[in-house]
């Protein structure tokens, strides 16, 4: 073992340069970063939309800067959570492979490495897309690294900070594609919509995560409420509650757009969402790893099918109607 950065993590050998590379992208969690980057995009695809204000140029220009500087920016504060993290992940035996906990890259690298994509991606938002998608892309890394990252061994409230960043990206897609409403589109009741389906859904769906995974963390430290919650009573409370509130989340985006999205997509959410909480229902009654996987992978369906149907009603809509 040697000393890195502080760190206390294995000895890092000479790997070719493929491996290298492979491991470096790992740190930037590419399924996070490609849920990420999926939901600002689909706030710029509803946000265009509604306000039919940009040039085909300038929509190809803001579209393209959307996609990278959020994908960088959310690359970037995946890699420096790792960063941070590298000496709990060494305890947990799902995250003991990780990168920097194997000594498969110094932990400098990535330290390196996630300030400058962050950094560029923030600098991409800026110039493609504007000041106020660049703003709330830092706001989304700052408050990722510097807030959740470190309240997690000490407070069960990290999982809600922790849903601010992953809730704030539809967001930056949305002022991207308003740009002549400045920032008034920070509040305009589309893009508000769709940050509080983000925020609503993950707790459910991390309060999976964690149950499943409730013993490990534990190892790591984590104070996650599966954690301190032995009997399950309060995580129980919590996804019910957070289910509860996902159905009324889920048709949010149809008042909130009206003429832009209709009945398809309110009847989709509503079935999606009742669904949904049934499984929320027996997790609660059953509180059972196998109810918990349930839900973990129904979150992972009902989120996508959501959106894919939401992009898609408005685009008949407003395009081909």
């Amino acid at each position: 073992m040697s000393q890195n950065s502080g760190f206390l993590i294995t000895k890092v050998e000479p790997r070719e340069s493929g491996a290298n590379l492979r491991a470096l992208i790992e740190t930037t969690k590419p399924g996070i970063t490609r849920l990420v980057t999926i939901t600002a995009l689909v706030g710029f695809a509803l946000s265009a939309l509604v306000h039919e204000s940009l040039s085909v140029w300038t929509l190809a220009i803001t579209a393209g800067g959307t996609l990278l500087g959020t994908a960088l920016s959310a690359s970037g504060a995946n890699a420096l959570n790792q960063w941070y993290e590298a000496p709990r992940d060494a305890r947990m035996k799902r995250t003991c492979a990780r990168p920097i906990p194997a000594g498969r890259v110094p932990a400098t690298t990535i330290l390196w490495l996630g300030a400058l994509l962050s950094l560029l991606g923030a600098l991409i938002l800026f110039v493609a897309c504007g000041a106020i998608p660049a703003g709330v892309s830092l706001m989304c890394v700052i408050t990722y690294v510097l807030w959740y990252t470190p309240m997690k061994p000490s407070s069960a409230w990290s999982t809600l900070v922790g849903a601010i960043p992953g809730a704030l990206p539809p967001l930056i897609g949305w002022t991207a594609a308003a740009p002549m409403q400045g920032a008034g589109a920070l509040i305009e009741p589309g893009g508000l919509a769709l940050v509080a389906l983000m925020m609503v859904w993950q707790i459910p769906h991390f309060m999976a995560i964690a149950w499943m995974y409730r013993d490990d963390y534990a190892r790591g430290g984590m104070r996650m409420l599966p954690v301190i919650d032995p009997s399950g009573v309060r995580t129980a409370f919590v996804v019910l509650l957070t289910a509860v509130l996902l159905v009324g989340a889920t048709i949010a985006p149809v008042f909130a757009m009206p003429g832009v999205l209709g009945w398809v997509s309110l009847v989709v959410a509503g079935v999606s969402g009742l669904a949904f909480l049934w499984l929320c229902i027996r997790l609660a009654r059953e509180r059972t790893t196998k109810a918990a996987r349930k839900v973990f992978f129904a979150s992972i369906i009902h989120l996508p099918v959501l959106l894919i149907v939401m992009v898609g009603e408005a685009f008949v809509r407003v395009i081909l109607l």
